[in-house]
């Protein structure tokens, strides 16, 4: 297994190299950044990508952008199916310049699946200079989407926001929230927003989204999913996602 501190990738010949793998069970990997932007894609299964500012979980149809010499690490709970590649700096310029989830079309899919599998050597010109050439248009173009969940700093946010990790379901209102951690409800609300750019409600609504994500991708029902994050309904549920997504849970995955 290769040093992360010094993944090959970053050593190649080739501008956009790809790797790929499949694995059953479980995996992470640990802090570690690229000389190279990096867009981490699990073709099947699903990843959870953590940065210094924010977390990111990500089904299929959607990939994690991570710009070049950004800290991250990932976290593969289930069978995975991970196709990644590697951008060298000075073509990143016109990709996102921060860690950034982005909505993978049929096409895009099909030309990083073949974009994975050439050798890291290939020639400047030639079917396979052209094929980087045409997925480095399509990744340029890709639509974001918002399944980015802000890391706290505040001391006292980061515990509120650690309580409702263990127990996504917790509904108290934000001033029994701040009691808990020796604030004002209006003090709490003030470092929310300072913090994150969120207020605790949306933020909320935001970790129960991610989460929620993980386990549908997984195959788990919507009620199931629906009343431990929390819901009264699993209508509420569906609500909640199509207003966020777009669609409703049983769509968002076909």
């Amino acid at each position: 297994m290769y040093d992360l501190a010094d993944h090959p990738a970053d050593r190649a010949a080739a501008p956009i190299v790809g790797e790929y793998w499949d694995q059953p069970g479980p995996n992470s990997v640990s802090w570690h950044s690229h000389r190279r932007g990096q867009l981490i894609y699990a073709q099947r299964g699903c990843v959870r990508v953590q940065t210094e500012d924010a977390l990111f979980v990500v089904p299929p149809h959607r990939a994690v952008w991570v710009p070049p010499e950004t800290e991250h690490a990932a976290h593969y709970p289930r069978e995975v199916a991970f196709r990644g590649l590697f951008v060298i700096a000075r073509l990143c310029k016109t990709l996102p310049q921060r860690p950034t989830v982005m909505q993978v079309d049929s096409l895009t899919r099909e030309l990083i699946d073949a974009a994975v599998r050439l050798p890291w050597d290939y020639p400047d010109e030639g079917r396979e200079q052209r094929l980087m050439a045409v997925l480095m248009d399509r990744l340029v173009a890709l639509p974001a989407t918002p399944l980015r969940l802000p890391e706290g700093h505040d001391d006292q946010v980061r515990r509120v926001m650690q309580a409702l990790r263990d127990d996504p379901a917790d509904n108290r209102s934000l001033e029994l929230w701040a009691r808990s951690v020796n604030l004002s409800e209006r003090t709490l609300t003030r470092r929310f927003v300072d913090d994150t750019g969120m207020s605790f409600g949306a933020w909320r609504q935001q970790l129960r989204l991610t989460l929620a994500l993980e386990r549908l991708a997984a195959g788990e029902a919507v009620t199931t999913v629906a009343i431990d994050l929390g819901y009264g309904t699993p209508s509420s549920f569906t609500t909640m996602f199509r207003k966020a997504l777009g669609v409703p849970p049983s769509a968002y995955f076909s």
